[in-house]
């Protein structure tokens, strides 16, 4: 009896113990909390990544696969002189998406901006009313710029209608620039709402300062609401810039021939290459030089911002 007592006795300190640790870390709670979230990302993503981490070193024979490790399918893919396209493509690729994503910041900042500093009431309407056309299906709006940049589409009928050209133009659509616009207007939704979430949050009262100090409306957009949106506006990029990378739909659809990106000659190589190893190289490179390139801009801003803190 009373080993059982001391027993409960060292079960009530443990539980206590552990109640005042839950009570006082506001960290372990968070941890609590995002675990199965955690869970299942481990085991709908890590372990997928893991997956063709490891196929990309395999090869392929005829219609079986071959587990035993290689790095044929890298050597492949860096060889330039032997086999250029794999470099090509992944160039064209994060070129198209670089602009794609430049393009969706630009149109989407001036509508954020109008957004947070000039609607003072119903902002919620507006926000539905922006992002409206967003809720139709991704491949309807693709097929509808298809249908605007079309040889018998919109802008050509319209410009024959008008008599400023005679026949239809030929070169709007099947290449990058029919890719970029429509990769442009299909991602702009994501990227408006996080700036117009970063504009929302200036402080006013530093708008009004500049004012007092004689900075002009150019001055002071340049000295403060720019760098303080900064936060937004990187999420916006990445927002845009990752999935557009990797994107073989949009490309598929309205690029053609020259426009064709990385994501297609990957589901190629899934598909009817059959060739998976060399499909799981290729998405592990991309993923890879995505991931470098994310983190030096992230590394840059961050710096930056040292730097903002410490004038």
């Amino acid at each position: 009896m009373a080993g059982r007592a001391e027993r409960d006795a060292g079960t009530d300190t443990l539980g206590q113990r552990l109640g005042l640790a839950w009570r006082r870390s506001e960290r372990l709670r968070g941890y609590v909390l995002l675990s199965p979230t955690l869970a299942v990302m481990l085991i709908l993503l890590g372990l997928p990544l893991a997956a063709l981490l490891v196929v990309s070193f395999w090869t392929q024979e005829y219609v079986s696969l071959d587990s035993s490790f290689t790095l044929a399918n890298y050597a492949t893919i860096f060889d330039y002189a032997q086999s250029p396209i794999y470099l090509t493509l992944l160039g064209r690729s994060l070129l198209m998406s670089a602009i794609a994503t430049t393009a969706v910041i630009l149109l989407a900042f001036p509508i954020a901006y109008f957004l947070a500093f000039r609607v003072s009431r119903r902002k919620l309407v507006w926000i539905i009313l922006i992002t409206l056309p967003f809720w139709t299906s991704y491949l309807l709006r693709i097929f509808a710029w298809k249908v605007i940049l079309g040889f018998n589409g919109l802008i050509n009928s319209g410009l024959i209608s008008i008599g400023l050209v005679h026949e239809p133009l030929e070169f709007l659509l099947y290449n990058p620039t029919a890719v970029t616009i429509t990769l442009a207007h299909a991602w702009a939704a994501y990227a408006i709402l996080p700036i117009y979430v970063s504009l929302e949050k200036i402080d006013r009262s530093l708008l009004e300062a500049a004012t007092d100090l004689g900075d002009g409306a150019i001055k002071r957009f340049l000295r403060i609401t720019l760098p303080l949106s900064a936060p937004g506006t990187i999420a916006a990029t990445l927002l845009v810039f990752i999935p557009t990378v990797g994107d073989y739909v949009t490309p598929a659809l309205v690029g053609g021939t020259s426009g064709v990106m990385v994501g297609n000659i990957i589901q190629a190589l899934f598909g009817r290459m059959n060739n998976a190893p060399l499909g799981a190289a290729l998405s592990v490179v991309m993923m890879l030089t995505v991931t470098l390139l994310v983190s030096a801009l992230l590394w840059r801003a961050g710096n930056r911002r040292v730097k903002t803190r410490e004038l």
